[in-house]
């Protein structure tokens, strides 16, 4: 069957359209993103305003009108931290369902760490052993560590690329002590988890997932999107530390000019690197793998597994079968 996931995030709204079925892997059919950054289109009080709800609207029916012309049998849709924190996230869901007919689910950071991870474990497989698994986002930074196909501890911390960028960062290029003082902070926040994570051991490989990691691994010398899904690529923390202070010296046009870095993702590199070197530095990780599969096609992956498991699962009305909800209910 041909499946639809929409995936209102922090920074994009984004439509992957697949050929799936119980027990095959994935096969992505088409792409449709639209930059529409809601976590930048707050006012004071946090609450989405109304041009960004208006946005939001019109680029939710735009993706839904992409899937059925792609021909989706069903649609999973989905919202991350951007509407998850929003003070008017409900409200904002609301106007979302009465104009488009689509109920967002809200996803909390557990579930997409623990969503995230499952697609990790199924890409690399058993024979990977203990995975660590670090996921940079537009709103925060989800890790996940376990031997299962479901992590023994996740977490998701307020550290994601475009929200720190947003907070910490205001100059083009930013000043030495924002900078300094975004360091600190994200190191912090980190540091406050890692004995939650040491208890269960060394991993036995770490894996970084994101548009964040993939353009990190790539200024740092890995091979280009365009040779492939199954090309390894890795992540050095020394080839990190070395971009660090050269990302921090350069304007976002700059940095668009790297190889891989969009025009779009250019002014959040910098904070998605603190994130990333700092998350590898107080993991003790030297050097990890680039997934390409991350929260999207975990969605995927559980709403497989439900229909292999459940053939007559009736999801409620509103429910996203893919989500973690559903999932729990039919375990019950």
């Amino acid at each position: 069957m041909r499946l639809g996931v929409l995936d209102v995030g922090s920074n994009t709204v984004h439509l992957l359209v697949v050929d799936a079925h119980p027990g095959a892997r994935p096969l992505p059919a088409y792409s449709h993103k639209a930059d529409l950054r809601l976590a930048e289109l707050l006012d004071r009080d946090g609450s989405i305003h109304r041009d960004g709800v208006d946005r939001l609207v019109a680029t939710v029916q735009d993706a839904l009108r992409v899937a059925e012309d792609k021909g989706a049998e069903d649609v999973l849709p989905f919202a991350t931290s951007a509407i998850r924190e929003a003070t008017n996230g409900e409200a904002v869901l609301d106007r979302v369902e009465r104009e488009t007919g689509v109920r967002l689910t809200v996803l909390s950071g557990e579930d997409e760490s623990r969503l995230t991870f499952l697609a990790v474990r199924r890409w690399f497989g058993w024979s990977a052993g203990r995975l660590l698994v670090l996921d940079i986002g537009g709103g925060s930074l989800e890790i996940g560590f376990g031997m299962d196909e479901y992590p023994d501890a996740a977490v998701s911390l307020p550290l994601g690329a475009g929200r720190l960028t947003g907070g910490w960062l205001p100059g083009d290029p930013p000043g030495t002590s924002d900078v300094r003082a975004l360091r600190r902070h994200v190191r912090a926040e980190i540091a406050r988890t890692v004995a939650d994570f040491a208890r269960f051991g060394r991993p036995d490989l770490t894996v970084g997932t994101s548009k964040t990691f993939r353009q990190l691994a790539r200024i740092a010398g890995a091979a280009r999107s365009a040779e492939g899904l199954y090309v390894q690529r890795t992540l050095r923390r020394g080839a990190l530390e070395e971009w660090v202070p050269r990302l921090a010296a350069m304007s976002a046009g700059q940095r668009s000019a790297l190889p891989g870095v969009s025009t779009g993702r250019a002014p959040q590199l910098l904070a998605g690197a603190l994130v990333a070197e700092g998350a590898m530095d107080l993991f003790e990780v030297d050097e990890l793998d680039i997934c390409p599969w991350a929260l999207r096609e975990g969605v995927i992956l559980r709403k497989l597994d439900v229909m292999a498991t459940e053939p007559d699962h009736v999801v409620r009305p509103g429910e996203d079968p893919g989500s973690e909800v559903a999932v729990a209910r039919v375990r019950e």
